[in-house]
């Protein structure tokens, strides 16, 4: 029996869509498309300046401590000095405030008068016991008796002056208030000298940790504007995985959870990577992971830290992220 025509039509293309699904469909056991991303370090100084000195090129490896620049320290140095005199101007400001009125000399010269005053008080003390019993069995008048009196008691107030005039020397030269505004000097002129000091490292900074130098800015001699990054440094222990995740699997996963992946150049084994943010919204595939296996048009961004290693994965090499 002969087949009508127009069924042979549509056999003929319902056999291509089945065989164009089969060859497109979703592989249940493909991975997440993503890559390798680096969080750059971009290092700079926080003032302008011509710079002197720059050890390390694009593409080399540096450890953690390692010379990035300099910039030149004439300036910065001068302030440092400046910074220091001013610390000891006020140093010795407070001390002069906090010491005594009088110099040392002085006060000897002070200690000696009071010692003279005293022997003079016991002399004028005895004089006058020995001129009341005279004047007790009548052999002294009323006179004589109150002319000791006299110098006994000017002795003593001799005494007391020379005493007094020790206490006034060893007072501080001055008022609490100026001691406290003095102290408060030192402590503005210290803060200021660590300051200058910060600033003169920071005008020379290290690698704060191990990594690359992806790209430097500018070449000695060049000058540099504040805040103007001179080295990019990619840390070996900042790589991470950036991968996307279609709408519908993305509930599969939660932070801190260890995803595997694999990846070209990785060996014939997975890795591992720990999951550290899952974006809340959702975007279009972007066009780096678009391919006929992933063709979602929804998906989630998501993170992965990865662990420190030796050789660090470069930052862009794609990865597929193994479903759990």
């Amino acid at each position: 029996m002969d087949v009508p025509k127009p069924l042979i039509a549509i056999g003929a293309v319902a056999a291509v869509a089945g065989i164009g699904w089969f060859a497109t469909r979703p592989d249940p056991d493909a991975g997440w498309l993503g890559y390798v991303e680096a969080e750059t370090l971009y290092v700079a100084a926080p003032v302008a300046g011509r710079l002197a000195d720059r050890p390390v090129e694009r593409g080399e490896s540096v450890a953690a401590g390692t010379l990035l620049f300099a910039l030149d320290p004439e300036t910065t140095d001068a302030e440092t000095a400046r910074a220091a005199a001013a610390v000891v101007a006020a140093e010795s400001g407070a001390a002069d405030l906090a010491g005594a009125r009088q110099r040392q000399a002085e006060l000897d010269v002070s200690r000696a008068a009071t010692a003279a005053a005293a022997a003079q008080l016991t002399k004028a003390q005895h004089d006058f016991d020995r001129m009341a019993a005279l004047a007790a069995r009548g052999f002294a008048s009323r006179a004589q008796l109150d002319a000791a009196r006299a110098a006994r008691d000017s002795a003593s107030a001799s005494l007391a002056q020379a005493r007094a005039q020790i206490a006034s020397g060893e007072l501080t030269a001055g008022r609490d208030e100026q001691i406290a505004a003095a102290r408060a000097e030192v402590a503005g002129a210290q803060a200021g000298l660590r300051g200058q000091l910060q600033r003169r490292r920071e005008i020379s900074p290290v690698a704060p940790e191990a990594g690359v130098v992806e790209q430097t800015y500018y070449n000695p001699g060049e000058w540099v504007p504040a805040n103007a990054p001179v080295v990019s440094v990619l840390p070996d222990a900042r790589r991470k995985l950036r991968f996307y995740v279609p709408e519908g699997e993305v509930a599969k996963l939660r932070p801190r959870m260890v995803i595997s992946f694999t990846c070209d150049g990785c060996g014939d084994g997975k890795r591992e990577a720990v999951v550290s943010y899952i974006s809340p919204r959702a975007e279009f595939t972007p066009p780096v992971i678009y391919s006929e296996r992933a063709r979602s048009k929804l998906v989630f961004m998501v993170e992965a830290r990865l662990e420190a290693s030796d050789k660090p994965l470069p930052p862009g090499l794609p990865v597929s992220v193994q479903p759990q």
